[in-house]
């Protein structure tokens, strides 16, 4: 599972929210990939605009739904 999951993540620092709110906003939309991990009914109350929901029971079975090609932001 570690292999396939290696694939799509590189190792990373976190991000402050601030620091997240900088990336987002410094690059265009579709050049990154926005990743809600959270249950559907956390995100139909409130989630940030453009986020692709995945929750994260269903993460590693649902990896071929992101571009490893594209920078992945989690939260």
């Amino acid at each position: 599972m570690f292999e396939k999951l290696k694939k799509y993540f590189e190792p990373a620092e976190s991000l402050s929210a601030d620091e997240a709110r900088a990336f987002i906003n410094e690059r265009d939309e579709g050049s990154y990939t926005l990743l809600d991990v959270r249950q559907p009914k956390e995100y139909r109350q409130a989630h940030i605009p453009g986020a692709k929901l995945i929750p994260l029971p269903e993460l590693t079975d649902s990896l071929d739904h992101l571009d490893p090609e594209k920078p992945v932001v989690v939260y």
